[in-house]
């Protein structure tokens, strides 16, 4: 793949179902980002990821027994503490049938099968009735979209007016220097990620498709450790992800996820809006 190319659903399944679960091993069942409040901050893996999803139920606002709806659920660890959180109903939609398995195993375990259901969907061609969700949220799935804005289109279709929709994404920031755009590159080559978008991007379209009220919070040097955590993780699982992948491209993935960790053009978001 090339950073031009959009990747089909099934390509983003192969990252999630491959290289993903070894990802998933070492990092816990938070497949996204943490957030440390600053360098002092020696919170754990865990802590930090849970409280980037608590940043997230914050922002969402949603009510007990509303509807909401997981674009890109993951493995529904999200999903299952918002419905704890908030009292909410979940419906996850994902391109993996790994992850929908894994996240309707999880809600059984949690006894939450009967308020969070997760199915194969993809997020650009949505088969929900209009206006059927209270309230959306899209966690680090955004830059897997081949078309950012056919999936906002459709989130606000099956939104009620009023709705509040949350993003959390990696984004570009610029300017981007050559070495930047490297490994920007290398995210899109390697991570079924057709471009990563950027703060003003994001503000246009969610505009152009009828959201207003719209919060966006640059949030990169509170997360950038991620990858570099996450970095040391997978390389105690090497000979499983060589084995996967070979010695070059492991060795090429391990090098990217610690120059990430270093470079400013590998962004991250945290947004809220409305329904208009």
């Amino acid at each position: 793949m090339t950073i031009e190319q959009s990747p089909a659903p099934s390509d983003v399944a192969d990252v999630y179902d491959g290289i993903g679960q070894i990802y998933g091993s070492t990092w816990g069942p938070n497949y996204h980002y943490g957030y440390w409040d600053d360098d002092a901050d020696d919170s754990s893996i865990e802590v930090a990821t849970d409280r980037l999803t608590d940043m997230m139920i914050s922002g969402l606002a949603a009510r007990p027994g509303q509807r909401v709806l997981d674009v890109g659920c993951g493995c529904g660890h999200p999903a299952l503490r918002l419905v704890r959180t908030a009292g909410v109903n979940v419906v996850g939609i994902s391109v993996s049938h790994v992850q929908v398995k894994q996240a309707n195993e999880a809600a059984a375990e949690a006894g939450l099968a009967d308020k969070a259901a997760f199915q194969f969907t993809d997020a650009m061609d949505m088969s929900f009735p209009d206006a059927s969700f209270d309230a959306a949220w899209a966690f680090e799935s955004m830059w897997h979209m081949p078309d950012r804005g056919r999936v906002l289109s459709e989130i606000a279709r099956v939104l009620r007016p009023g709705g509040r929709l949350a993003i959390a994404d990696v984004i570009e920031r610029g300017p981007v220097s050559p070495e930047g755009r490297e490994v920007l590159d290398h995210i899109c080559q390697n991570y079924a990620v057709k471009s990563l978008g950027t703060i003003d991007e994001y503000r246009e379209s969610l505009a152009a498709h009828g959201f207003v009220d719209v919060e966006i919070r640059d949030i990169t040097d509170n997360c950038a450790r991620t990858t570099a955590l996450m970095a040391d993780g997978v390389e105690t699982r090497r000979d499983e992800l060589v084995s996967l992948v070979g010695e070059e491209q492991a060795a090429s993935l391990l090098d990217f996820m610690r120059r990430a960790a270093a470079a400013p053009e590998s962004g991250y978001l945290i947004l809220t809006a409305t329904r208009g």
